[in-house]
């Protein structure tokens, strides 16, 4: 896929930053200052976001971060994520040197309480005054391949902070067999999303929810189509899907973005390399990103 696409819209890249910063961490190597201050994730972020920049040649870039606190999903579903890992002090420790860094950067920080960055970025992408802006959303996490339409790709990290792939609206068919990007909240509602605790209908795997979500378009129509006994579908899953039918809507809820969030952007903020060179020096230096420092 051509990286610089169609060149008469502006471009503007979304960072989903905590997803890079895990990425960063998990797949680099323990990096310390002379301080004996960990700094990995951070130096992988900036890494990440570099790539994106020379591949894309943004005139806006924006950083989303999640909210540390309870968010709607929980409340919907207490379980939801529940299984993941604390996130360790090593890492968490490094959040507020990329954010001291970002404003370094003149990018934007935008953060909301019960909400996650996933939803900041799913509301970017949807705003009146970003029309005709093409959007690029830089991620470590596939569930914001939803997201893809004419107007948004998603530039996802495949192996540790150097390859990525950037999804259209075609290459993220071709990796969901056929589904639309906005009928992927309808297939984990069936399959599930075990990564975050979404529970889907037991005993519904990948191939019988692709088939089922191709077949009839969205939960919704599944649902009325089977109670008006449609009989493509045999007895045994029929009663695992109405026995299971709030645990369907329920994971389809939890994983699909919200778009609506109160938020708005003025692009004269956020745009790329407005930053004071002595100051973004000043910044890199002193967690000893010389490499980093030499690319900009």
């Amino acid at each position: 896929m051509n990286l610089q696409g169609n060149r008469h819209k502006k471009r503007l890249i979304v960072i989903d930053s905590d997803a890079l910063l895990y990425r960063a961490y998990y797949a680099l190597p323990p990096l310390t200052t002379k301080k004996g201050e960990l700094v990995n994730a951070v130096y992988g972020f900036l890494l990440a976001l570099l790539k994106a920049v020379k591949d894309f040649s943004p005139e806006y870039v924006i950083a989303s971060f999640d909210f540390p606190a309870p968010t709607f999903r929980h409340k919907e579903f207490k379980e939801y994520k529940s299984k993941r890992a604390k996130t360790p002090p090593e890492l968490r420790e490094q959040f507020p040197k990329i954010k001291e860094i970002l404003k370094t950067l003149k990018i934007p920080i935008i953060e909301t309480e019960g909400f996650e960055a996933d939803d900041i970025i799913g509301t970017i992408v949807k705003l009146k005054n970003l029309t005709g802006i093409e959007t690029i959303v830089l991620t470590g996490d596939s569930d914001l391949l939803s997201l893809a339409d004419r107007d948004t790709k998603v530039y996802l990290l495949k192996r540790g902070v150097k390859e990525a792939v950037l999804y259209d609206e075609k290459k993220v068919r071709e990796k969901y067999q056929g589904l639309e990007p906005g009928q992927i909240p309808d297939f984990k509602g069936l399959r599930g999303d075990p990564s975050d605790n979404i529970p889907g209908v037991p005993g519904v795997g990948e191939k019988t929810a692709l088939f089922l979500i191709k077949e009839f378009g969205s939960l919704e129509n599944l649902y009325q189509k089977l109670k008006s006994g449609n009989q493509k579908i045999k007895e045994p899953l029929q009663k695992k899907l109405l026995d299971n039918e709030n645990l369907a809507f329920i994971s389809k809820s939890l994983s699909k973005i919200k778009q609506d969030m109160p938020i708005k952007i003025d692009l004269n903020n956020c745009r790329w390399r407005s930053y004071n060179k002595n100051e973004v020096r000043e910044a890199l230096t002193k967690y000893e990103f010389k490499t980093i420092l030499n690319k900009f």
